[in-house]
């Protein structure tokens, strides 16, 4: 393993996609919660869309007035191998991510950097794994698929529900998550892509099951 994360870099997190709709969310989170200490960017393709959530973010914050911002495009790899490379940490908010998602993937495997995203297309994770994983695990860099709501709720229901049942024995757990919400324009452009791309998904899943070792046990 060579893991870079003892060398010094500029950031500990960059949110990529901060002017999005969850990309904001977000940011106005790490504005709230983020440790005392952490240092953390704005990255995303447009500045003065980065310039305008910094300033929203400064209204409830003053200390975020002097966030730095990060400009590069989810088709820009040079751009987005120098943003990896900078940081500890990407958070990647920027789908649908089957479009845009594998140069920066392919940036923070490169880099050993962390990397996170909220994705919810299966065949976007499998075709990381198949393509970026064998080099992420070279360099250190641990890439985080699927953090977002179609995906937590249901690890955690999951997690809490099979503690609470015996060991040993075969579960099987059926998840249900019922929710007000509304999709975001994101979150809809990436479920009409995955809707599109049936066939794709079905072909990297049994793909990504011939090259994936079995776990033992």
């Amino acid at each position: 393993m060579n893991r870079q994360h003892g060398t010094e870099r500029p950031w500990d997190i960059v949110l990529f996609g901060a002017t999005g709709f969850v990309g904001s969310l977000t940011a106005a989170y790490l504005a709230a919660h983020a440790p005392d200490g952490c240092r953390w960017a704005l990255a995303g393709r447009s500045l003065p869309r980065l310039e305008r959530l910094r300033d929203q973010l400064a209204l409830t914050d003053p200390r975020c007035a002097d966030l730095p911002l990060l400009t590069a495009d989810a088709d820009d790899a040079e751009a987005l191998g120098e943003l990896a490379a900078s940081t500890h940490v990407v958070a990647s908010t920027v789908g649908p991510y089957i479009r845009y998602g594998e140069k920066l993937v392919a940036a923070c495997a490169d880099a050993g950097t962390d990397y996170a995203d909220l994705t919810g297309e299966p065949e976007f994770v499998d075709r990381m794994y198949l393509r970026h994983d064998t080099r992420a695990r070279e360099t250190g860099a641990r890439l985080v698929h699927a953090c977002g709501f179609d995906s937590v709720p249901h690890d955690l229901g999951v997690y809490f529900t099979v503690q609470r049942l015996p060991e040993g024995v075969p579960l099987t757990v059926d998840g249900f998550v019922r929710a007000g919400a509304v999709f975001s324009g994101g979150t809809f452009a990436s479920a009409l892509s995955a809707l599109g791309r049936g066939r794709q998904t079905a072909a990297a899943a049994r793909e990504r099951r011939l090259h994936e070792p079995r776990l033992v046990g």
